[in-house]
Order: C-alpha cells, then structure tokens, then sequence
C-alpha cells in the first residue's frame, strides 16, 4: 500500500472531510508515531504492535565491488514486532 492508497482508504472512512484534511491528519499521526519513538524509545498500539529503536554494533563487512575489508559502524534503526492478534490474523 502506498501513502496515497493509504489516504484513499482513511478518506473512505471518514465523512465530512476534504481529502486534503485526511492527508494532513494521516501525517500528523505518522509525525507523533515518529516523535514518540524519538523521545521514548519505543511506541506501542494495542492489538497492532511496536516500534522500537534498536542499537546495531559496530563489525566488520565487506565492500562488495572491490572485497576489501571495512569497518561499519554503530547505528540506530527501528524495529517493529506485531501483537499476538495481529500476527495471528495474518
């Protein structure tokens, strides 16, 4: 599904609102998801899932091009694991 299917289908759903207000409440909801995640480490939606900020070590990889060794460093990302429900309903 992509941003703008994504806003198709919440306009859908939703009566009394331009398709311009949906898309600026599905972004709003998408900038607090990411700000939570931000500040507390971690967002959790019941009967959904969550989000949280993973720490990756630093290790040695490969430059595929060439095979010379390098060193990649730590990084941050963030990971989702899915409720109990929603893992079961897939």
């Amino acid at each position: 599904m992509t941003k703008a299917e994504l806003i198709d289908h919440v306009h859908s759903q939703i009566n009394g609102r331009s398709k311009k207000e949906t898309a600026a409440i599905v972004q709003e909801v998408f900038n607090g998801l990411q700000e939570a995640v931000k500040s507390g480490g971690r967002f959790s939606y019941p009967g959904f899932g969550t989000f949280k900020v993973k720490e990756r070590a630093a290790r040695q990889g490969r430059n595929p091009k060439t095979g010379a060794t390098i060193k990649i460093k730590a990084s941050k990302t963030v990971g989702f694991k899915p409720s109990g429900t929603f893992k079961d309903s897939l």
